[in-house]
């Protein structure tokens, strides 16, 4: 997959990914002023272009990157792994993704609702999962 910034002055390139991830988190709502939705691209992703992101450390285990010129969200690096997410919106409609679940469930406010019938997660199930991994 391949995608841009709005001003194409970074380019991101990621092993194609179908499926798409919804945080419902509040800090992701006020990243975005709406959910994220995310492609789980793991760390084998390509950065480059003519301008390098802007990172933005958000909590103990991750930071976020953006555009410094244009301001869109490049993805959501989690430092221990290495992991990247990417919005899905980086990459033109001609990706075939699909809605596969959504996290931090339990954070969603009521103005919203998605038609898909997916599995949810609420924060402490998604970071419980997380832990066991460690194990």
């Amino acid at each position: 997959m391949k995608g841009s910034c709005l001003c194409g002055a970074i380019e991101i390139i990621a092993e194609s990914k179908h499926n798409v991830d919804v945080c419902h988190c509040t800090m992701c709502r006020r990243w975005g002023s709406g959910p994220f939705f995310a492609v789980h691209c793991g760390p084998e992703v390509a950065i480059g272009g003519s301008q390098k992101p802007a990172r933005y450390r958000s909590s103990d285990w991750a930071e976020r990157g953006f555009c410094p010129t244009c301001g869109t969200h490049l993805f959501y690096h989690l430092l221990p792994t290495g992991d990247y997410m990417l919005p899905a919106g980086l990459f033109g409609d001609d990706e075939n993704f699909r809605l596969s679940g959504q996290v931090f469930f339990d954070e969603k406010p009521d103005f919203y609702e998605f038609a898909n019938d997916t599995p949810t997660m609420t924060g402490d199930d998604l970071i419980a999962q997380f832990s066991d991994q460690d194990d």
